[in-house]
C-alpha cells in the first residue's frame, strides 16, 4: 500500500469529506479494519481566503508548497490537494515537491472521456466556473466546458462559502443549483462537474438528469487505485 499525501483545510469540511471517503473506500476495497495509509498537512482557511480575495494567487502556491513539502517529509509517496479552487495554482504545487501530484482535472477528464462525454458543465466557486483555469486543463485533454450564466456565479459562491463550508445543507439551495444546472443542460452540457468537494454535499446523480461527475469522489478513486494498486 503507497501512502496517500493530502493537502487539506479548504475547507475543513473538504478534508473531511475526503478522509472519510478514503476510509470507507479502503474497507470496501480490502474488507475488516483496512484503513489506508495518510499524511495529511491542513491550512487555515481564513488565511488562504483572505489571499484569495486580495488575488495573491503566487502566496497562495507558496502556502500550498510548503504544506506539500511537509507531507512528502511525512512518507507521502504522492500527493492530493483536498479542494478543486486551488488547483488554480497546481503546477507550483507540483513543482515544489519530488512525488507526483494526481492532478484533480486530469482524473475528471478520463472520467468524462470514458462516459463519453465531449462538454461537460462546470458549478463550484467563482474561481473555478470563471477563471479559466480548469477550462484550460480540460481543453488540454480534448474537453470542453460550459459555465453558469456570470449572474450565477456569485450567488453560487456565496452559497458555498456561507453555507456548505459550514455544513449548512438547505433544499432552497439545492433547488436553485439544480436550475443551474438544467440550464447548462440546454447550453450544450452532456454532463456536469460538481468542482466544488462541498458542493457533492448538496447535489447528487439522483437530484439531476445529466450525467454527473463528483470530482471529489473520482479523484479518491483514483487515489485509491494508485495506492491500492
Amino acid at each position: 500500500m503507497q501512502t496517500i499525501g493530502l493537502v487539506g483545510g479548504m475547507s475543513w469540511e473538504s478534508s473531511a469529506a475526503y478522509y472519510r471517503a478514503l476510509n470507507v473506500g479502503t474497507r470496501a476495497r480490502r474488507g475488516g479494519l483496512a484503513s489506508p495509509q495518510l499524511v495529511m498537512s491542513t491550512v487555515d482557511f481564513a488565511e488562504l481566503t483572505a489571499m484569495e480575495e486580495a488575488a495573491r494567487w503566487d502566496q497562495i502556491g507558496t502556502l500550498l508548497a510548503d504544506a506539500a513539502r511537509s507531507v512528502e517529509r511525512g512518507g507521502a509517496d504522492f500527493l492530493l490537494l483536498c479542494t478543486t479552487t486551488f488547483h488554480k495554482v497546481a503546477d507550483q504545487v507540483a513543482e515544489a515537491v519530488d512525488i507526483p501530484l494526481l492532478h484533480l482535472g486530469d482524473v475528471v477528464a478520463d472520467a468524462a472521456k470514458a462516459a463519453g462525454l465531449g462538454t461537460v458543465g462546470v458549478v463550484g466557486t467563482t474561481v473555478s466556473m470563471a477563471d479559466g483555469f480548469l477550462a484550460e486543463h480540460f481543453a488540454g485533454r480534448g474537453l470542453e466546458t460550459v459555465v453558469p450564466d456570470p449572474a450565477d456565479h456569485d450567488w453560487i459562491n456565496t452559497a458555498i462559502y456561507e453555507e456548505l463550508v459550514h455544513g449548512h445543507v438547505l433544499d432552497r439551495t439545492r433547488r436553485r443549483v439544480v436550475d443551474v444546472i438544467d440550464g447548462l443542460w440546454d447550453r450544450g452540457a452532456e454532463g456536469v462537474l460538481l468542482g466544488c468537494t462541498e458542493i457533492e454535499l448538496l447535489i447528487g446523480q439522483s437530484d439531476v438528469d445529466l450525467p454527473v461527475l463528483p470530482a471529489t469522489t473520482l479523484h479518491v478513486e483514483a487515489a485509491l487505485d494508485r495506492a491500492l494498486g
